[in-house]
């Protein structure tokens, strides 16, 4: 398979380095408008540079393209890709407003090619833990949960970009870019949301958007949960998720599965886990640098076999936009200062 890389900045490095760690997968081209981080980033891979879209979409042989560019292109350069026959593999978010999510799922339909989004804690093995025991029931049915993402980020990190922290490009702040994982995550273990209510601010760096947002969301379920996701709690932590159902309760943190308790100690073999085990902070926590693509890697790895198979991706162009929809419900409630409730379609 040959994959097209659109996009020349960090995250885009990380998407062509786990790539080339994929047997019989080729990086065939990259796309750019920096022409010399797209010279360095295709001499690193041995992939043909290109600074003109409609050039770089034309390169044969050309399988899949892989979107990296800013959150709010990630549609646009989306559906140009798919009308060409080129299946989609974008980084999160899947766009920065439903609607233009809406309009890269239809393309994708359209032309019938797989779309697929970078969720890549999906893959995480803790994590994968953890949904298998939730869909088993071990811990009851899911009541209560609480999701911190208390990152860092220095004021640079946005002034020495052009797009980070607009609400054209961004999307939002630390919510739509960094809490936006989490976001899917409880989705993907809790199900829709019904209705939300939140609260955002700007309380650290000089930007149109959120850098702190708390959200309090009410699933179909019946289940409850707190939401916190900001950029400004110095120095960084690791993002931490604490689930309760009725009969036990789990903690995930860094992605990792640090303990289940259960009524029933045989019902979970892993009920002592690696909870007092001390483990120094994950790079994330403070800096957008990539520095494992494991996870990355097992996401196209899925896309891959996801398009050989003709089946769905890990995580799909439809439950990506669920997590954009639930995004936007938490800053509509948050303009409003009221509860918002989820339409059913993008709950």
């Amino acid at each position: 398979m040959n994959i097209g890389i659109i996009g020349s900045g960090n995250i885009s490095g990380t998407h062509a380095h786990a790539a080339s760690a994929i047997p019989g997968v080729a990086v065939a081209a990259v796309y750019g408008r920096n022409a010399d981080r797209v010279a360095t980033l295709a001499g690193r891979h041995g992939a043909a540079p290109y600074t003109e879209f409609d050039r770089f979409l034309r390169h044969r042989p050309m399988d899949v393209v892989s979107i990296g560019t800013p959150s709010g292109l990630h549609a646009t350069h989306g559906i140009a890709a798919a009308e060409r026959g080129l299946h989609v593999l974008v980084e999160k978010p899947i766009d920065v407003t439903v609607a233009r999510a809406n309009a890269l799922l239809d393309a994708a339909r359209a032309n019938r090619i797989k779309l697929g989004v970078f969720f890549q804690d999906r893959f995480a093995p803790g994590i994968r833990t953890l949904k298998q025991r939730i869909d088993d029931g071990v811990l009851g049915r899911p009541i209560l949960a609480s999701a911190r993402v208390k990152w860092y980020r220095p004021p640079e990190y946005y002034g020495a970009s052009k797009w980070r922290g607009t609400r054209a490009l961004d999307g939002g702040g630390a919510l739509m870019n960094q809490g936006i994982h989490t976001v899917d995550l409880l989705l993907w273990l809790l199900g829709p949301v019904r209705r939300v209510f939140a609260r955002t601010a700007t309380a650290l760096h000089a930007i149109e958007v959120e850098d702190i947002a708390v959200a309090v969301l009410e699933f179909e379920s019946g289940a409850l949960a707190t939401l916190e996701a900001t950029t400004a709690a110095f120095p960084g932590y690791p993002r931490r998720i604490e689930l309760s159902g009725t009969d036990g309760t789990a903690i995930v943190e860094d992605d990792r599965l640090l303990s289940i308790d259960v009524r029933s100690s045989a019902a979970s073999p892993d009920r002592k886990g690696p909870a007092s085990q001390e483990r120094s902070a994950p790079l994330n926590v403070s800096s957008p640098v990539v520095a494992d693509v494991s996870g990355h890697k097992a996401v196209i790895e899925d896309f891959l076999d996801a398009i050989a198979n003709d089946r769905p991706p890990g995580c799909d162009g439809i439950a990506a936009i669920r997590s954009v929809a639930l995004v936007e419900a938490v800053y509509e409630s948050a303009r409003r200062g009221a509860a918002v409730d989820l339409t059913p379609a993008h709950a």
